[in-house]
């Protein structure tokens, strides 16, 4: 199998350009799915400064998942190549407007990252918006910051977001105050929309000195 391609200069939007514009962390590890990843990459770009995130500062394998004749589960392929721009531990949340927890393999072994549940917890803490889509609930449901809550994934991932003390929406996508989750990538484009949304509340709040929450 070839290997697959990586994203060259130009292509991934380049963090000192707009240093000025309010920044976004998004997640990646190895096993994220690509188009979870790249839409938002680049959606966001449009708007705020998004910096990649992950357990070192390395590059990463993105994978495309996908529903193929004769699979009762996804099938796997090589996806894109990206490279993180902070490592997970030396991320300072006070950074950041902005958090954004893609799908695919990768949150089964990112939630064991102690740094990253650390994250996730001071995101909450501070009332920050948070997107979460597909096994991206997987993070959140290690980081105990959807008891109590509803929330939208894929259906295989309901016992996660249960057992977490989450209620399972059939729904394709949930708001419950700063997080927003959606189920796949057929719910991409209204995801992030209601994410910039909030976003956009909630930097009005915090310049106009009212509470972030």
């Amino acid at each position: 199998m070839s290997a697959s391609p990586c994203f060259q200069p130009g292509l991934k939007p380049d963090p000192q350009q707009d240093k000025d514009r309010p920044r976004i962390l998004l997640v990646v590890g190895d096993g994220a799915e690509v188009l979870d990843t790249m839409v938002p990459l680049y959606r966001l770009g449009e708007d705020f400064q998004v910096l990649i995130a992950a357990p070192e500062k390395r590059t990463y394998h993105l994978v495309i998942h996908e529903l193929a004749d004769g699979w009762d589960i996804t099938e796997e392929r090589p996806g894109y190549r990206l490279a993180a721009d902070v490592a997970f531990r030396d991320v300072r949340t006070e950074d950041y407007v902005g958090l954004v927890l893609p799908g695919g393999r990768a949150p089964e072994y990112l939630r064991y990252d102690e740094h990253l549940i650390r994250i996730t917890r001071e995101f909450f803490g501070q009332a920050k918006p948070v997107a979460s889509i597909c096994h991206g609930i997987e993070i959140l449901g290690a980081a105990d910051v959807i008891r109590g809550r509803a929330v939208a994934t894929i259906p295989k991932c309901r016992f996660d977001a249960e057992v977490c003390g989450a209620t399972y929406a059939q729904e394709p996508m949930v708001r419950a105050g700063n997080l927003i989750c959606a189920r796949g990538k057929k719910d991409l484009a209204p995801w992030m929309r209601q994410f910039v949304q909030m976003i956009q509340e909630y930097l009005a709040r915090t310049k106009s000195g009212g509470d972030s929450r």
